[in-house]
């Protein structure tokens, strides 16, 4: 669960049902948690200003290691010896609808992997027109609300490529936040994450859909993952800083396993940071320091939903 909304999660149905302890899912999960504590993987972002600060310390809350820049030679310079890679299109400057689309095709080019959060996607022009442009060159994982995943695949025609039935949103996000339920972008997260394996360096491509109980996918397997808080909705930078986190342990992991260790962490860190704060500044700190403190095996042991 991230920033991006929080409701009453839906009741299990006959089609879901929670893995197994010894399910190898959890085994890749744990090793990917441990791997970014033993190894400190570089992941860098373009990331929203407004929360640029809460995303490098989340990801060194995380274990791994942060570096920040503007300037697209910057970023893919840095892309050759950074483990992965992180783009946040929050809170847009007029120079990012060069930028943004420059750095996608190196990236591409390059073969590196790289974390997609499409913050606000279907509001305004240039906005839309940096999204549609990473349709040719898409992220490696996308992460964001339901509302976002919806728009990016409507924006990017995947229902119409695979002869589906279309996917027409008539909402959009109220700002950052999602008006649409998880429920409503199962569909659409698998479509994007099908496009994304088809282009993806590695071969494999993951969406996670935050929310009440968020949804991870590559577009086969399915997997919702129940807890975390509500306060999440209550700082400034959760759901982004979350993107960052994922970069991070794609640095070491395949892409499924990335966005659901990512979640998983968040999920139980945000557990443990209510527990202990007294309101939103001090979650924020707690959340942190929960960050650091949740263990490879608590966040692999987490309640896991697959469904079909």
């Amino acid at each position: 669960m991230s920033s991006d909304s929080f409701s009453d999660g839906a009741e299990r149905n006959d089609s879901e049902a929670a893995i197994s302890a010894t399910d190898p899912i959890r085994t890749k999960i744990k090793q990917a948690v441990t791997d970014v504590h033993e190894q400190t993987p570089l992941a860098q972002s373009f990331t929203n200003f407004v929360t640029i600060n809460l995303v490098a310390n989340a990801q060194l809350a995380a274990g791994g290691t942060a570096a920040m820049s503007y300037l697209p030679d910057d970023v893919i310079a840095t892309a050759e010896i950074a483990g992965s890679n992180y783009i946040n299109v929050g809170t847009l400057l007029p120079f990012f609808k060069d930028a943004l689309p420059e750095i996608a095709y190196k990236l591409h080019k390059n073969g590196k992997t790289w974390v997609l959060d499409p913050v606000a996607a279907g509001i305004g022009e240039t906005r839309t027109a940096i999204l549609e442009s990473f349709r040719m060159y898409p992220p490696t994982v996308v992460r964001g609300n339901a509302s976002e995943i919806i728009a990016l695949d409507a924006m990017w025609r995947l229902a119409d490529a695979e002869r589906t039935a279309p996917t027409t949103p008539t909402t959009r996000p109220a700002g950052v936040e999602a008006v649409d339920e998880v429920d409503a972008a199962v569909n659409a997260a698998k479509r994007v994450a099908r496009h994304l394996a088809k282009h993806s360096p590695v071969g494999k491509g993951a969406v996670a859909v935050s929310g009440a109980v968020d949804l991870v996918t590559d577009g086969e397997r399915t997997f919702r993952l129940p807890g975390g808080s509500a306060m999440m909705t209550k700082i400034t930078g959760a759901g982004c800083s979350l993107g960052g986190v994922t970069a991070t342990y794609l640095a070491v992991a395949e892409p499924l396993v990335a966005a659901l260790a990512a979640s998983l962490l968040y999920d139980r860190a945000s557990e443990i940071a209510e527990a202990k704060s007294d309101g939103p500044g001090s979650f924020q700190v707690a959340l942190l320091d929960a960050l650091w403190n949740v263990t490879a095996d608590q966040v692999a042991a987490s309640e896991i939903i697959e469904t079909n």
